[in-house]
C-alpha cells in the first residue's frame, strides 16, 4: 500500500516537473522584451489588477544589531548581502486577486493545483474588495504564484527572506524604512495600535522609499526560507534562499495588524507554527488553510532573470507541503 503511494507521488511530481517545463518555455518567450520598469498588469480573464515595482540590483547589510530595541537573536548576525534585480509586488495579494485563484476552476489553467473549498468564510468578516488575503498556507502562495505566472506568462514566486527585507529596508540601515523611532509607525502601517481589531485596505498608509505598502503590518507575510536560529551564520552572500526541509517552522515577515511596532521592524523574524491550523477539522491538516492565522498574507516579487525549469519547480513546490 505504501509502495503504491509512493508511485502515485512520484508520478504527481513527474506531471507537474514536465507542466513546469512547458510552462518556463513560454515565460521566457513572453519575457524576453519586458522592459525593467513599473508596470500594472490586468489578470485576463478578469477586471482585476496588480501592479509591480522594480527594485534594482545591491548590496545591502542583513539582520539586526543587539542594540536594536526589540532585537531577538535569531537576527543576528548581521552579513553582507547581495540581491539580483527583481520586481516587488507594490501591494500585498488581496482578495480581489486570490479569489480568482481560490475559486477559478475553468479558468484554462487545469494543470495546476487550485485549494479545496475553505470550510470557514476566510475573510473572517474583515472585508473582501481591497483587503489582503489570509490565512493561506505557503504552499498555497507557491500554488497561487504558479496559477498567476500560467495566466500571465510572466514568473512570479514568493520572495527570499534576504529579498523581502532588501525591499522592506529600501536602502535604509535603521529599524524601520522610516527610522528608528517607532512613534512614526502609525504613519506607515497598522498594527496593534491603530487597526481597530481587523486588518485594513492595502495601500491606506505611506509607502516605503521604493514605493512599496504595507511592507510594515497590516499582515505578516510568507517568504520561501525555513526559518532557522543558525541560518544567516551559513548563508552565502549572493541571493541567499534557506529552502526548507521541514513543515515548520517557515519565515515570515513584517508583522500583522495584531502586533506591536517592535514587531514590525525591518529585520524582524517569525515562524510558521501547528496552532496556526487549530480549528481545521481535518486529519490530516489542510495543505492550503492557516485557519488561525488571521495576520498572515503575502506578495510576490518577479526576478528579472528568469531561471531553470528546475529551479522555476522549485520555488513553486517546496516538499514540505504536508504535516508530518
Amino acid at each position: 500500500m505504501m509502495w503504491c503511494s509512493f508511485v502515485a507521488l512520484l508520478l504527481i511530481a513527474q506531471s507537474e516537473q514536465s507542466t513546469v517545463a512547458h510552462l518556463h518555455d513560454r515565460i521566457v518567450e513572453h519575457s524576453k522584451n519586458d522592459e525593467f520598469k513599473s508596470y500594472k498588469l490586468t489578470i485576463p480573464g478578469s477586471d482585476v489588477s496588480f501592479e509591480m515595482v522594480p527594485v534594482h540590483a545591491d548590496n545591502f547589510v542583513m539582520g539586526t544589531p543587539a542594540s536594536e530595541r526589540g532585537h531577538k537573536s535569531h537576527e543576528s548576525s548581521q552579513h553582507a548581502v547581495h540581491i539580483s534585480a527583481l520586481w516587488v509586488g507594490k501591494f500585498e495579494v488581496t482578495w480581489d486577486e486570490y479569489r480568482l485563484f481560490m475559486f477559478g476552476r475553468d479558468d484554462g489553467v487545469d494543470a495546476v493545483s487550485h485549494p479545496t473549498r475553505p470550510y470557514l468564510e476566510m475573510s473572517f468578516g474583515m472585508g473582501i474588495q481591497g483587503y489582503p488575503a489570509i490565512s493561506m498556507t505557503q504552499h498555497a502562495a507557491n500554488k497561487y504564484a504558479e496559477w498567476l505566472s500560467a495566466k500571465t506568462g510572466q514568473f512570479y514566486r514568493l520572495p527570499t527572506e534576504a529579498e523581502w527585507e532588501y525591499a522592506c529596508r529600501a536602502g535604509s540601515s535603521t529599524a524601520y524604512s522610516f527610522g528608528d523611532d517607532p512613534a512614526k509607525i502609525g504613519e506607515y502601517a497598522w498594527y496593534s495600535g491603530n487597526s481597530n481589531g481587523k486588518y485594513q485596505k492595502v495601500g491606506t498608509k505611506k509607502p516605503n522609499p521604493w514605493g512599496l505598502y504595507d511592507m510594515h503590518g497590516n499582515v505578516m507575510e510568507w517568504t520561501l526560507d525555513q526559518l532557522s536560529p543558525d541560518g544567516y551564520a551559513k548563508a552565502p552572500v549572493n541571493d541567499p534562499w534557506n529552502k526548507a526541509t521541514a513543515p515548520y517552522p517557515l519565515a515570515v515577515r513584517g508583522g500583522s495588524w495584531m502586533d506591536q511596532a517592535e514587531d514590525l521592524r525591518c529585520g524582524a523574524r517569525a515562524g510558521s507554527d501547528p496552532s496556526w491550523k487549530q480549528q481545521d477539522p481535518q486529519m490530516p491538516k489542510s495543505i492550503w488553510y492557516e485557519t488561525d492565522a488571521q495576520g498572515l498574507g503575502f506578495r510576490l516579487v518577479r526576478p528579472l532573470k528568469i531561471p531553470g525549469a528546475e529551479e522555476m519547480y522549485r520555488y513553486w513546490n517546496s516538499g514540505v507541503e504536508k504535516d508530518r
